[in-house]
């Protein structure tokens, strides 16, 4: 479960946004406007933007992985301002999750997590990647797709979801 959610379907997501961006792209130049207009855009003026969406989104993924086998993720200064900074982004995130092994997730569900904001309390690794980790990568995943189709991308629910593994 750890791997196969921190890992395999994270990197798969990620690469889906990785794809919408790059309709994201080709609808600015269709229309005429700088991309720089959607990665700066938001859905309410109180909400972080598009490129916030997506560090926190990357962050999520890497951190989440990382304190669930204690490997070191890479770190990023969250100063992406331009399309390619944040496409690099997103596939050193990539790059990173498919370092994992299944082996280093074995230990995943008892090992103490904690962030400064929690004042000291913890939450397991079960509750951690359950009660945490997934729900907060889905909301910045989301937030940023509806980012860019509030925006006009012509992008729809085949897009978010990706290939699925259909069989005969």
């Amino acid at each position: 479960m750890y791997f196969e959610t921190s890992v395999l379907q994270f990197t798969k997501m990620l690469r889906n946004m990785s794809n919408i961006i790059d309709k994201a792209t080709a609808h600015a130049a269709a229309k005429k406007f700088d991309m720089e207009v959607l990665l700066n855009s938001r859905l309410a003026p109180d909400q972080f933007n598009f490129i916030r969406q997506i560090q926190i989104l990357c962050d999520t993924a890497k951190r989440g992985a990382a304190q669930l086998t204690g490997k070191e993720a890479p770190v990023h200064e969250d100063k992406e301002k331009t399309l390619d900074e944040v496409k690099a982004r997103i596939q050193s995130v990539i790059n990173y999750l498919e370092t994992l092994k299944e082996s280093d997730f074995d230990k995943a569900a008892t090992v103490k997590i904690s962030q400064s904001r929690w004042e000291g309390q913890h939450l397991n690794g079960k509750e951690f990647m359950t009660e945490y980790m997934v729900p907060n990568f889905y909301f910045h995943l989301t937030t940023a797709y509806a980012i860019l189709r509030h925006n006009g991308v012509d992008v729809g629910k085949k897009d978010y979801l990706g290939a699925l593994p259909f069989k005969k």
